[in-house]
């Protein structure tokens, strides 16, 4: 219980501004000022597939109908897949809509502050869970950077795991044949500091000083500044969907 406290006393303080969020009835428009929409609706533009040699010939990252679909379902044995965006970010707001098919046996997330390694062929940073088999870890943190993989939030020791007594209160996750059939999802990276809220609910919020600016993720180039990805996890067969993801970058 202890290593929950400081974590839950965080969410306490996003309550108000997750109550006005949810208060939105429609996402911001791509050119509502201040936000920049990353994805175009008919294509991969502004986004570049990283894998290792052994995967660059599956498809599983495509658009169809105006959405980024990440399916790989018939991929067979594959490493992980990302979608990775070309521009790179430090402080912003992140707003994207996803849909999960309940029974998806594959494991998502959303890399943020990341950079891939194209000779070893792995991407460095954190990521913001999405796991539709347990839809409860979605929101948590894991550190894909080399020499420190393990979960960032919950603080948990390196070396254990999480469990669903550790999830935010009140979260609400939907599957395609709920209603509504899409999440929404906020990522806020100011500094050190990492907050998420999933269809309004506050569930991180972790400020990583002594972590993301230590000399590990310094010499990695990643946890303050790098690019955004989306994720096929290693082995897993996956298909979910992405939309209406958009940016607003925060002065340093």
């Amino acid at each position: 219980m202890k290593l929950l406290s400081a974590p839950l006393c965080g969410l306490a303080s996003l309550c108000l501004i997750a109550a006005c969020r949810a208060a939105e009835a429609q996402p911001p428009a791509a050119d509502e000022p201040g936000w920049t929409s990353l994805f175009n609706g008919r294509d991969l533009a502004g986004w570049t597939v990283k894998c290792k040699p052994a995967d660059r010939e599956k498809v599983c990252w495509k658009v169809e109908d105006g959405v980024i679909v990440a399916d790989s379902m018939e991929a067979g044995k594959h490493d992980y897949i990302w979608l990775l965006s070309e521009k790179e970010y430090g402080n912003f707001v992140l707003r994207l809509r996803f849909q999960a098919l309940r029974n998806n046996p594959g494991n998502s997330g959303v890399q943020v502050r990341s950079r891939y390694d194209d000779e070893a062929g792995w991407l460095d940073g954190p990521q913001v869970d999405i796991h539709p088999p347990g839809p409860w870890r979605t929101g948590m943190v894991w550190d894909e950077t080399r020499g420190n993989q393990r979960w960032l939030w919950p603080e948990i020791p390196k070396g254990t795991w999480v469990n669903e007594a550790m999830a935010a209160p009140k979260l609400k996750f939907f599957f395609n044949d709920d209603s509504p059939a899409w999440n929404d999802l906020e990522i806020a990276a100011r500094g050190t500091q990492l907050q998420a809220a999933l269809n309004g609910v506050p569930v991180m919020e972790w400020n990583g000083r002594g972590v993301l600016d230590d000399p590990l993720h310094r010499q990695r180039r990643v946890g303050l500044r790098g690019h955004i990805a989306l994720q096929i996890h290693t082995g897993d067969r996956l298909n979910i969907r992405y939309k209406d993801i958009r940016i607003r970058e925060l002065p340093d």
